[in-house]
């Protein structure tokens, strides 16, 4: 079996998330600037972005898995690209915060529309990117 480039490569595996992480975090800054949430509703660009890390977390990681072992090209791809860039561009905390506030300004029905949508949507984002693996990748090795 060859030894990729990347198997030789002596950065430690937490440098790759760190340089994926400030990439995604800049991504998904630069869009809020350029897109910024509404100031009444659903929080449509927090959500666009959400939904969309998961649909390419789900095809990247199920890619990953079905083209073979977790090593070399592949596990950079994984923690740079899935942990790093895309943990970075998705982001948790603001979609939280955003939540809370919205209750608190008694906007209680639009924070749990937002909750239902993207929970259930990153949920199904992530299912559709793992079945558009599947079929681009196929269903094994």
């Amino acid at each position: 079996m060859a030894v990729t480039r990347w198997e030789t490569t002596r950065l430690p595996p937490g440098l790759w998330v760190f340089g994926g992480g400030c990439l995604g975090t800049l991504a998904r800054a630069a869009l809020s600037a350029a897109i910024p949430d509404p100031g009444v509703g659903v929080p449509t660009t927090t959500l666009a972005i959400n939904l969309s890390g998961a649909l390419v977390l789900g095809w990247l990681l199920r890619t990953l898995a079905l083209t073979g072992s977790d090593r070399g090209t592949r596990r950079v791809l994984r923690l740079g690209v899935g942990t790093g860039v895309l943990g970075g561009y998705t982001t948790f905390s603001t979609f939280d915060v955003q939540s809370i506030t919205l209750a608190l300004h008694h906007h209680v029905a639009v924070a749990a529309i937002y909750l239902v949508v993207s929970l259930i949507g990153g949920f199904a984002a992530a299912w559709a990117g793992t079945a558009l693996a599947h079929r681009t990748v196929g269903s094994g090795r």
